[in-house]
């Protein structure tokens, strides 16, 4: 597969994720690599990101999900991967 290539991952981030800011730096981060999607917290105190970039700025936003803002403590990531939709921005859902 092509480093340009568009590849679309649903994930799930568990751990300490609400509270922390991790929604808006998850957007702040997605601004500036390219990523396109939404992410929200859900009910479990998981959040759920959908993501579409070029699987450079896909590796690079994953990385950075394993992390996490500072006050954040990331447990688990869940990639499943899934159909290019052609997502034309990041936005953080409520």
């Amino acid at each position: 597969m092509a480093t340009n290539s568009i590849v679309h991952n649903e994930i799930n981030v568990k751990g300490l994720v609400h509270g922390v800011g991790y929604r808006a730096n998850a957007k702040h981060m997605a601004d500036l690599l390219g990523v396109q999607g939404s992410v929200k917290n859900l009910q479990d105190g998981s959040v759920w990101i959908v993501a579409e970039a070029s699987t450079d700025a896909m590796k690079t936003f994953l990385d950075w999900c394993r992390k996490g803002p500072r006050h954040s403590e990331v447990r688990e990531v869940i990639v499943i991967p899934g159909e290019v939709t052609h997502i034309k921005e990041f936005t953080i859902l409520h």
